[in-house]
């Protein structure tokens, strides 16, 4: 029989303290019954000797210290997990809201995860086509990675999220791919588009939906990507799926992070937020990768808006020290109506060589990709001076240049949210808009190569 205590001593906003426990300890889930005999669930924040500060999931508003009873439940917050996850969507704590019926759970995983052993860690060495060119063909995403998307409010990353999503696959193992998307603290529009966006394209047959809305409470946006996490691993590990996370968006995680630090009256660190937000993000972003021994993985895309468009900010600089690479979205390109409006130039992805090549995507990648970078960045150079001196100024290579970076921005990083591009359209596209550079031009392809994939003319 598991013992209640009615010794709630002060509720003040979303922590109540309660005294003379025994036993409890942190991080432990616990239920309030009210007078009324409903019941709100809660997690315990601290323990100091007999006196525990528990904080609620729902609002405290109701609550009499007089006639409740709290109650211990003896673990942590919990996932119930099961194959039949796949298609269903649920809210932030692990509830399915599809009008479906309940999972019935293969096991309950404490939503706060292991962390891999890094001995045990497997390295990323496998591609993951998403169909975006300005992803696959130059900052490539490989199977265990994390790679975070950089936005800016206004920014259309719910759409490449959703692209990716519906897109995304293993090359030769398309079978055993599943996405797990948490939606943390959006719009309910924004909700009812992704669902509706998956259902129509019958993506949320292998999608785990998780929906944290704006209005719910800061402790359950807490807890929705460590439940995604859960539910990722499980499929993972214990399925052997290749699983691909999507968060969005961090940064209303770590302000409801703020929040609750605040209520605790813990010291803030840069801009409010608490010391121990690099830590806290990792315990996240580490929970992807892949293991040995496994066939499963789980490759993950956080996506954060920078207050303020600035990339300096906390929560974007943290995870950038974590994470192996960024994409980042550009305001430029999207007022040119450039869509996704993906800047290339600071983007990057760490671990792009591991992935590409001979058997994985194309034995000119890494050459093709690294001259287009190049002649990106002499055309956005030979733009600017075109600028400030004049078109008559310029070079007649410097002019081609300044026509392939408009040709680069309108066909290779434009492409809509509905075309679905194969790395071989992408690396043909890149050779197409290389052709328009003359071939002494090309300084880091070697000859073989452009005598193989030089696009001929037809005249």
């Amino acid at each position: 029989m598991m013992k209640e205590y009615r010794t709630i001593h002060e509720v003040s906003g979303p922590l109540m303290v309660v005294h003379q426990v025994e036993g409890v300890t942190y991080d432990e889930l616990a239920e309030i019954e009210l007078h009324d005999g409903s019941t709100r669930r809660c997690k315990v924040l601290e323990v100091n000797g007999d006196t525990a500060v528990v904080q609620l999931f729902e609002s405290s508003a109701g609550i009499n210290l007089r006639d409740s009873k709290i109650r211990f439940l003896g673990h942590p917050l919990e996932l119930a997990v099961s194959g039949d996850m796949l298609g269903r969507v649920f809210n932030g704590m692990g509830q399915p809201i599809d009008g479906g019926p309940a999972i019935l759970p293969e096991a309950h995983k404490d939503i706060n995860g292991l962390p891999m052993n890094p001995a045990a860690r497997d390295y990323p060495n496998e591609f993951i086509q998403t169909g975006v060119s300005t992803i696959d063909g130059l900052n490539t995403l490989v199977r265990g990675q994390k790679l975070p998307i950089f936005s800016g409010s206004g920014l259309p990353h719910a759409q490449l999220a959703a692209q990716i999503a519906r897109q995304a696959k293993v090359l030769g193992g398309e079978t055993n791919f599943a996405v797990v998307f948490a939606a943390i603290g959006i719009t309910f529009e924004e909700a009812e588009y992704f669902v509706n966006e998956f259902k129509r394209t019958g993506a949320i047959d292998r999608t785990v939906l998780f929906t944290n809305l704006a209005n719910d409470p800061a402790v359950e946006r807490i807890a929705t990507p460590r439940m995604a996490l859960t539910a990722a691993e499980y499929l993972a590990f214990e399925k052997g799926m290749h699983v691909l996370v999507i968060l969005t968006d961090i940064t209303n995680y770590a302000e409801a992070l703020r929040e609750v630090s605040a209520a605790r009256k813990e010291v803030p660190g840069r801009r409010g937020y608490p010391g121990y937000l690099y830590t806290d993000l990792a315990t996240m972003y580490e929970r992807a990768g892949r293991k040995l021994g496994y066939e499963g993985s789980i490759t993950m895309i956080p996506i954060l808006t920078m207050p303020e468009d600035d990339k300096t900010h906390p929560i974007p600089d943290l995870t950038g020290y974590i994470t192996e690479g960024q994409i980042i979205l550009s305001r430029d390109l999207y007022r040119k109506g450039i869509l996704p409006p993906v800047d290339v130039l600071p983007s990057l992805s760490r671990l792009k060589d591991k992935g590409i090549g001979v058997g994985k995507t194309r034995e000119d990648h890494a050459s093709t990709m690294n001259q287009l970078f190049a002649a990106y960045a002499s055309g956005k150079e030979a733009k600017e001076l075109m600028t400030i001196l004049g078109e008559a100024a310029l070079s007649p290579t410097d002019l081609l240049y300044a026509k392939f970076a408009d040709e680069f921005e309108k066909r290779y990083v434009s492409q809509g949210f509905e075309e679905n591009r194969s790395i071989e359209e992408t690396l043909n596209l890149g050779w197409e808009l290389l052709s328009i550079l003359p071939k002494s031009e090309l300084k880091r392809i070697k000859q073989d190569m452009i005598d193989k994939y030089w696009p001929v003319k037809e005249s």
